[in-house]
């Protein structure tokens, strides 16, 4: 057996554990300072939304040097007085990519002129209407909100546990403003294939939770009777048990992705491949962190504030040991030590005032001597 199998052994019985619920606070800060980056670079640096979105043309030149030739055909462009501030990226081994605002036939004549002028060998063009881009962002946003209104739906009707669903959708947001803030700060223009990888990413993200989840429901089940572990410590021994599956089912998922990835950027240059394989790779490793670091350890918190719940704690710890205070109204119970029943005796009074033992009953009388 590997040494990852072995580990995942131990993991599993409880021999060797992390506490990832314990710990939640330091998971807490760790997302939030991410969080607070994501949201700083979504105000200071927008999403840069492509052409399906904003609307707009997009010229397709073709060239034999097309990473050498961006940045004249930028320039070309902005001389021709039409366009500040155009989109020019190379793609693939013989096309330039040039976005602009909307332009009327003959300013698009202009602009063709422009870049053939540079050294292109033909341009073609494709107008997208802003109706049509505004319709495209519309049917994005309405997918993602038909999404997590279906995951509170199952999760709900899975669980039976509506604070599972809480604890999953706040992880699913995690793993969207994580994305959408690494988006800003590359500055990866935002397409229709990067709504098709986030929605996919969701997908995964949910999966992994919910093998988590399955796992604290089994866990935890019967716990109410139940004296040897808490809650908390059930949920954090599933999270334990089902690590080697994430890790190994990341790492499975995360290799190819980073290989498109890289024949996206370093290859290809621009292109619905490369926004699909971004978007999935970070998405799928902010989805396996939060289901562990996130998804799990805030269930607890919410658990642990049930009264069943901390009742069953306090018969824990008092099994253990270590029990903590009585409640408000409740009287502490006198600890009661081995042999402690049998010494004692129950006593009565006589006329002198002073103890006596209570006589045995008639019918017992003369036995045992």
């Amino acid at each position: 057996m590997s040494r990852l199998g072995k580990l995942g052994a131990r993991l599993y019985s409880g021999e060797v554990s992390f506490d990832f619920v314990g710990r939640r606070r330091l998971w807490y800060v760790a997302s939030a300072v991410v969080l607070v980056v994501a949201v700083v670079a979504l105000f200071v640096r927008p999403l840069n939304y492509g052409i399906e979105f904003e609307g707009g043309v997009e010229f397709r030149a073709q060239t034999d040097n097309p990473s050498s030739a961006v940045a004249p055909m930028r320039e070309a462009v902005i001389d021709t007085g039409l366009e500040d501030d155009p989109i020019v990226v190379s793609s693939g081994d013989d096309t330039v990519r040039v976005q602009t605002e909307g332009l009327s036939a003959g300013e698009i004549q202009t602009v063709t002129a422009a870049l053939e002028q540079t050294g292109a060998s033909s341009v073609s063009s494709d107008f997208v209407g802003p109706s049509w881009g505004q319709s495209v962002a519309n049917r994005a946003l309405l997918g993602l909100g038909v999404f997590l209104a279906l995951v509170v739906l199952f999760i709900g009707f899975y669980f039976r546990e509506w604070k599972m669903s809480l604890a999953a959708i706040v992880a699913l947001g995690h793993d969207v403003l994580i994305t959408v803030g690494i988006y800003a700060l590359t500055g990866f223009e935002v397409t229709p294939a990067t709504v098709t990888g986030l929605l996919t990413i969701l997908g995964y993200s949910l999966y992994d939770t919910v093998v988590v989840f399955d796992k604290v429901r089994e866990n935890t089940r019967g716990m109410a009777s139940s004296t040897r572990r808490t809650y908390a410590e059930s949920a954090n021994l599933a999270v334990n048990q089902t690590l080697v599956r994430s890790i190994n089912t990341s790492v499975a998922a995360l290799l190819p992705v980073a290989a498109l990835l890289y024949v996206g950027v370093a290859q290809l240059g621009s292109g619905p491949l490369k926004d699909l394989a971004l978007v999935l790779f970070i998405g799928m490793a902010a989805g396996t962190y939060s289901s562990i670091f996130i998804a799990t350890p805030l269930l607890v918190q919410l658990k642990e504030r049930e009264p069943a719940v901390l009742e069953q704690s306090r018969r824990v710890a008092a099994r253990r040991g270590d029990a903590p205070p009585p409640l408000a109204g409740e009287r502490p119970s006198e600890p009661v030590t081995a042999g402690s029943a049998s010494r004692a005796r129950p006593m009565g009074t006589g006329s002198s005032g002073r103890s006596q033992p209570q006589r045995r009953p008639r019918s017992q009388r003369g036995r045992g001597r």
